[in-house]
């Protein structure tokens, strides 16, 4: 099906597509990048396919340099003016035997079999100015009617390449879009076959799906999915808090935090485990009201399993542990408790922790959300004030270090380090004041007490 709609090609794009047309050859933008320009996006990468087959393409492109890294799929990257893109033969996709790569390839002239071994019809599109779309499985009528629909049999493509289960989700979620029913079942159907999976593609796609703006509704309608890779939510869902803090079941309140907060993958994955604990430390009172103390901590053990599970960076997961295990502090705009806390985790993960924690109120009931949120407000302001004024809440900004205390007789390593500790926490509770000789004084007392 061909479509003489026209989309505005970047011109280096068009030049690449006019080089294989005088050379003889058919060439086309393909997928992700005519996907996005349809929904009106910018898309960053745009990606050609062509009937030249890859030794033709280099030829093509002596002039230019060159790299094979997917050579044996048909595609050959091209530099062209500092920048990097795709080109790949039309193909036919044999068997997929791992459910995730096919054994073989085999190149074709024939564009629309190139598209019919794609995901979705949103995908299944390819542009050049001189033919315009062609759309054989109404792509642009999915994407009219915003719908995530399988190219041919979902089974099919599913059981190909079981990633595809998070791409359709992935789709769903960023582009704020529905799933047809028939691949929304098929997904269902298919998702065990995520255990094919490796970690570092799943953490990829769990990523941008709980970053995208439709994430709180795909997670609500997918856990099951979610589950079989991380089987530890399975709990929450369902799980009703008994608690008058609380008017959601414990999965719909882990959505809502999703969306109540910003979309970084920090951020919405710590909102994703910040309560995955609570089942497991459960306490009822005699009027059935329910009690989760400790929850936070049995929380962040847990994310600390998946996440190494997946693979995550070990920066990622040090930090989704610590916004877990402080998300339950209780702040009241007290300046002392706010800077012990910036000394124990630092001054970024606060900022962090503090949005966090805007996000688990949202979620919230209404009882007593005003006074959470004033609380909050008025521990942002005193946040601001510290930065602002630079006080001391780390051991950097005191006024001695250890080299002051050797010099006083303080010699031995463990004591100047629990000495300038308890030193860090006097100025903190302003008992002292940030002052070297009032520092030294002190040390030499705390020394000479034997008090550390």
């Amino acid at each position: 099906m061909v479509n003489k709609l026209k989309i505005k090609l970047p011109e280096k794009v068009k030049n690449i597509i006019e080089h294989l047309n005088n050379n003889g050859f058919e060439a086309f933008a393909v997928g992700g990048c005519v996907r996005d320009t349809l929904l009106g996006l910018h898309p960053h990468d745009w990606d050609i396919c062509t009937n030249a087959k890859p030794v033709q393409i280099k030829n093509c492109f002596a002039d230019c340099k060159t790299f094979d890294a997917g050579i044996q799929h048909g595609t050959v990257s091209v530099v062209v003016d500092g920048e990097v893109f795709e080109i790949t033969t039309y193909r036919i996709d044999g068997e997929y035997n791992d459910n995730r790569h096919p054994d073989n390839v085999t190149f074709t002239d024939d564009i629309e079999k190139d598209l019919a071994r794609r995901d979705f019809t949103i995908n299944a599109m390819a542009y050049n100015d001189k033919i315009g779309l062609i759309d054989p499985f109404n792509g642009q009528h999915d994407i009219k009617n915003r719908t995530v629909r399988c190219v041919g049999d979902p089974d099919r493509r599913f059981k190909e390449d079981s990633l595809r289960i998070l791409r359709a989700l992935r789709f769903a979620s960023t582009y704020n879009l529905s799933i047809d029913k028939n691949t929304e079942n098929s997904l269902l159907y298919n998702s065990n076959l995520l255990s094919n999976i490796t970690a570092e593609r799943i953490s990829s796609e769990l990523n941008r799906i709980v970053c995208g703006k439709n994430a709180e509704k795909i997670l609500n309608k997918f856990g099951e999915v979610f589950a079989v890779f991380i089987p530890e939510i399975k709990p929450m869902f369902n799980y009703e808090q008994h608690n008058k803090h609380h008017d959601k079941e414990l999965w719909r309140h882990t959505t809502s935090a999703i969306d109540a907060i910003e979309a970084a993958p920090l951020l919405r994955i710590t909102m994703l485990f910040h309560d995955l604990g609570k089942p497991a430390t459960c306490r009822r009172d005699s009027d059935g009201t329910c009690h989760f103390k400790g929850h936070q901590n049995i929380s962040a053990e847990m994310t600390d399993k998946i996440l190494h599970r997946l693979k995550y960076p070990n920066d990622f997961i040090n930090d989704c542990i610590t916004l877990i295990k402080y998300h339950d502090v209780r702040f009241s705009g007290n300046k002392r408790r706010l800077k012990h806390v910036m000394s124990a985790i630092g001054e970024e993960n606060v900022l962090q922790l503090l949005k966090v924690q805007r996000a688990d109120i949202m979620a919230q009931s209404m009882y007593m959300r005003k006074e959470k949120i004033h609380n909050l407000d008025l521990t942002c302001k005193v946040l601001d004030e510290v930065i602002a004024e630079k006080e001391c809440f780390t051991l950097k900004q005191l006024a001695v270090n250890g080299n002051d205390l050797i010099n006083i007789g303080i010699g031995e390593g463990r004591e100047i380090g629990r000495i300038l500790k308890l030193l860090l926490n006097l100025v903190i509770d302003e008992k002292i004041d940030n002052e070297k000789t009032v520092l030294l004084n002190k040390a030499a007392e705390l020394h000479s007490n034997n008090y550390y």
